[in-house]
């Protein structure tokens, strides 16, 4: 079993008197820098030079600076811009800026487990990875609580890279929720298999499935989106608090008795074996390769999915029905 550390294990003191630079202001970004902040940390943010995070950041009252004069300016750089991004800023920017004793830091194991991103062996390498998208990171710092996230060390030059990292996650708030020790190349198998395999990937074509059917059987199309994805959420609240267990205690006999019948027909033997495909292209970097690829290319098929699936009679059910329920809050930018 792993262990968890919590708010006891981990002393802010290792990071006091430490700058940290928080390069990228984006979801992640802006959760990371203004919970550092709260937490008494000597944050800067680092962007590109035009960069529209900039007023928001500067509203907050956090120093903004290029992203290569933040890394001068620092001793921890956490890295929290988009993955296909990464390498470029960090060879461009970050690189020529670091200095030994220095310590990178990530929020995600991938630029760093398929080599896109080669540290010098004088830094520290390390990761803390909230399990959750940077408003909700935020909201529950504000609150008291916090997210639950994975830590790893990859390269520990100083020997104090694991204190360092635990401080950091304790400044964001992951201790007060807990903190696993992990591997970068852990991390970033079972989180890309994880958004293909079931959070994303297999629970949108699923929604997408069950509604097509159901609208192809001649049902009305608002029934089809409210049976398939709108009850979803309550569902999913279940599991989240509960367990499976939990779920199928609050839902009806029937509906748990269709749990155990019907789930194994739609995920079944064929299901089970294009997730080992998945699971082995990300394992063998096969994955990485053709997302790499795509953003060299411009994404032209990415971008093209995007489209289509934007256009899907799911998306336009489901615009007209949330905007007739106001209790729902409308998304953030």
């Amino acid at each position: 079993m792993a262990t968890i550390y919590y708010d006891a294990d981990a002393d802010l003191d290792e990071i006091a008197g430490r700058r940290i630079a928080v390069i990228g202001y984006g979801s992640q970004g802006h959760a990371h820098a203004l919970n550092l902040k709260d937490s008494g940390g000597d944050v800067i943010v680092g962007l590109r030079e035009g960069s529209s995070s900039r007023v928001r950041a500067e509203a907050e009252d956090l120093l903004v600076l290029s992203t290569g004069e933040a890394t001068q300016a620092s001793d921890i750089v956490m890295i929290l811009v988009p993955d296909q991004n990464a390498a470029e800023i960090y060879n461009n920017e970050i690189a020529p800026n670091l200095e030994p004793g220095n310590m990178l830091m990530f929020a995600h194991g991938f630029n760093i487990h398929y080599g896109q991103i080669v540290p010098p062996k004088d830094v520290d390498v390390a990761m803390v990875a909230p399990k959750g998208p940077g408003h909700i990171i935020r909201d529950q710092f504000e609150e008291g609580v916090g997210v639950p996230a994975l830590f790893a060390i990859q390269q520990d030059a100083s020997g104090r890279a694991r204190q360092i990292a635990l401080a950091y996650a304790k400044a964001l708030g992951a201790t007060r929720a807990g903190l696993m020790e992990t591997t970068f190349k852990d991390e970033t198998e079972t989180d890309l298999f994880g958004e293909q395999a079931v959070l994303c990937g297999g629970v949108s074509s699923l929604i997408k499935a069950g509604f097509e059917t159901l609208v192809e059987a001649g049902y009305a199309p608002e029934l089809a989106y409210f049976e398939c994805l709108h009850e979803l959420k309550l569902i999913v609240d279940l599991i989240y608090q509960g367990g499976l267990a939990y779920m199928r205690y609050s839902v009806s006999d029937t509906a748990e008795y269709g749990d155990y019948t019907g789930g194994p027909r739609v995920i079944g033997a064929e299901s089970r074996q294009a997730m080992k495909e998945l699971l082995a292209d990300v394992q063998s970097g096969s994955f990485a390769r053709d997302w790499i690829l795509e953003n060299q290319a411009g994404k032209p098929a990415f971008n093209a999915m995007r489209n289509l699936d934007s256009e899907h009679p799911v998306e336009e059910v489901g615009a007209r029905l949330r905007s007739m329920m106001p209790h729902i809050q409308k998304p953030r930018e």
